[in-house]
């Protein structure tokens, strides 16, 4: 096929594609070239809905413009818990409202000012704000599902499993219909890397791990890992999946091949699913979980 009727073919994903080699560099210009692919008319827009009075306490909201009692996704991006904002995620909002969600991508207070648990807070507080205001923007209140890549699926996983934090600010584990992990570090001893600065001084694995948190009424998870992922060993997820069986709970653990670290969560925009299988895994998770 020649290079002038690819380009007619797949204007949007080339020009994406094309970024990746640089992109893969720098985290910020693979966002910003996967926010400019997607366009989000036709959606219900909200920025800067406010869950907290801390500057980052904020999400926007992408929404169906005919959403009924829609499933509502609360996505945690990643960053090592030092970097990354909502602006950058602009791809999964719209990825995710275009099947039929409502979605909430979020801010939160980052170290090496903010330490464990003040991120984790963020993401319950988050969640309550959401689930509160869910039918305003078409969503079902008990329909939630809570997703993150890279740090931000430890902060979804951890903020769910421990049962302290979803008691803390009054939402009902009931409510969450399922965890989605994306190549989130669970259980790695953090004290060996540079994102030992996002926890306290004298903490160990014990004190922080999601894995080493787990409820007994723990809901369904989707853990996705990048086949060739160098920054996140998949080893997290095969000791995250052993500790939510051990606590009772459901778990589906899926290597997705050819992607790494950020290509893993490129592939969740929708002009880059011929990257990988992200994208499809995660609506068929939610599809399959949540209330009808």
């Amino acid at each position: 096929m020649s290079r002038p009727l690819l380009l007619r073919m797949w204007p949007a994903a080339l020009v994406v594609a094309a970024g990746l080699t640089l992109a893969a560099c720098s985290p910020q210009n693979l966002q910003g070239t996967l926010n400019r692919s997607v366009s989000v008319v036709g959606l219900t827009v909200t920025q800067n809905v406010r869950y907290s009075a801390d500057t980052r306490g904020v999400f926007d909201v992408y929404a169906p413009q005919d959403a009924q009692n829609a499933p509502v996704v609360l996505f945690i991006h990643g960053g090592s818990w030092e970097g990354g904002d909502k602006e950058g995620h602009k791809f999964v909002g719209e990825s995710l409202a275009r099947a039929g969600y409502v979605t909430a991508v979020m801010n939160y207070r980052l170290a090496p000012n903010n330490r464990y648990p003040t991120y984790i807070q963020d993401a319950a507080q988050a969640l309550k704000v959401l689930r509160d205001q869910a039918k305003t923007y078409g969503g079902h209140p008990d329909n939630l599902f809570v997703m993150g890549h890279s740090a931000g699926g430890f902060n979804a996983v951890e903020a769910v499993d421990n049962e302290r934090w979803l008691r803390e600010v009054g939402v009902p584990v009931s409510a969450v219909r399922g965890v989605i992990g994306v190549a989130g570090p669970y259980s790695y001893d953090f004290r060996q890397f540079a994102s030992a600065r996002a926890f306290p001084e004298g903490a160990l694995p014990d004190d922080v791990m999601p894995d080493r948190h787990v409820r007994p009424d723990a809901p369904p998870h989707l853990l996705l890992v990048a086949e060739n992922d160098t920054t996140v060993y998949p080893q997290n997820a095969v000791n995250m999946e052993a500790a939510l069986k051990r606590a009772g709970a459901q778990v589906t653990r899926t290597v997705l091949p050819r992607v790494n670290h950020i290509t893993v969560i490129a592939a969740m925009a929708r002009p880059l699913t011929f990257l990988g299988g992200t994208r499809q895994a995660v609506l068929d998770f939610i599809e399959a979980r949540r209330l009808k």
